[in-house]
């Protein structure tokens, strides 16, 4: 119940724009052949954005092989680094408040997946 409640309000103040700048950016990636699989991923992320109270990040297995991490370099050159810095930066300014502190906290838990989506995901946390 308390994670419907961080999630309600998540989208209310911001999230909904978060996981909306996730998904437009991936189907401006998709329009490329090249930036299929990072349209894919961003996509993936702007979903999992939407609702991130109550879930966790979760490495698959092959989340390891040389094309996954090949692909997660690429990413981290061109467009992960910008977005976990910006996700530090709302993680900062929410956390100044005390109010502020759990939305801080998803922030914070959305910076390594920012930086190396590839092979990972958020799921629910049972």
């Amino acid at each position: 119940m308390l994670a419907l409640l961080g999630n309600i309000l998540w989208l209310i103040f911001g999230g909904f724009l978060s996981g909306l700048g996730y998904i437009i950016g991936g189907i401006g990636l998709c329009l490329t052949i090249v930036g299929i699989p990072f349209g894919i991923q961003s996509i993936k992320l702007g979903f999992g954005t939407f609702v991130p109270f109550g879930k966790e990040v979760v490495e698959h297995e092959e989340a390891g092989s040389c094309l996954r991490l090949g692909f997660d370099v690429i990413w981290l050159v061109f467009f992960g680094w910008e977005i976990a810095l910006l996700h530090l930066l709302h993680a900062v300014l929410l956390a100044i408040t005390i109010i502020g502190i759990p939305f801080a906290w998803q922030h914070v838990k959305l910076i390594p997946l920012s930086l190396l989506p590839l092979g990972r995901e958020l799921r629910k946390v049972d």
